[in-house]
């Protein structure tokens, strides 16, 4: 067979074919995450916990302990700790506890939290009706306040053999630093008599 007969690869085809197969996979991605943040939201896996409006209607008379616990990531500057370190409700019930942040620098330091529930099976049936977690938080120079979490524990994980198992449940935080608010950035950049005074309160 001549070198005329023999077929010729067909590069443009090729390279067409890969460029569909990595935008495909980038696509595929991309809708993982959030589809991924769903998924943990509704099953409770990874320790994420669900949300509510309000309290739940039915309280049982079976008691859960509920443990509390704080870390900061690298070169965070705040400490961060919470203000009792267990609590025992009853199943249902609605709960209050407080986690109480420092800036101990010179400076506005704005930071969030990342949150997560072990055992992760009872992720799905810890739920938060307040948090400050919830926000981006920002702490003025030498400023220290509690931040409240409000939650129940699911009555019905008393029907997942499982989760209702557990005798305690262990509720963790780490707060990150992020970057500042425009609106702080613009207040700390005022001269000590032109920036207005902090609004919120303070625990000193």
């Amino acid at each position: 067979m001549s070198d005329a007969q023999i077929p010729q690869p067909n590069h443009g085809k090729t390279a067409l074919k890969l460029v569909g197969v990595v935008v495909t996979m980038g696509a595929l991605a991309w809708a993982a995450v959030p589809f991924y943040d769903w998924f943990c939201r509704v099953t409770g896996f990874g320790g994420t916990t669900n949300t509510a409006e309000t309290g739940s209607e039915v309280i049982l008379d079976r008691t859960i302990k509920i443990k509390f616990d704080a870390s900061l990531e690298r070169d965070m500057p705040w400490s961060f700790k919470p203000t009792v370190h267990e609590v025992e409700i009853r199943i249902g019930e609605t709960g209050l506890a407080f986690y109480e942040a420092h800036n101990p620098t010179d400076e506005p330091v704005a930071g969030s939290a990342s949150y997560n529930v072990a055992p992760f099976n009872a992720g799905g049936y810890f739920t938060k009706i307040d948090c400050f977690c919830f926000e981006e938080q920002v702490l003025q120079p030498g400023e220290t306040v509690l931040m409240p979490v409000t939650f129940f524990v699911d009555p019905e994980i008393i029907e997942d053999d499982e989760a209702a198992a557990n005798s305690h449940i262990t509720l963790s935080y780490t707060f990150y630093q992020i970057d500042l608010p425009e609106r702080v950035e613009d207040t700390a950049a005022m001269t000590p008599d032109a920036a207005p005074a902090p609004t919120r309160t303070s625990y000193n």
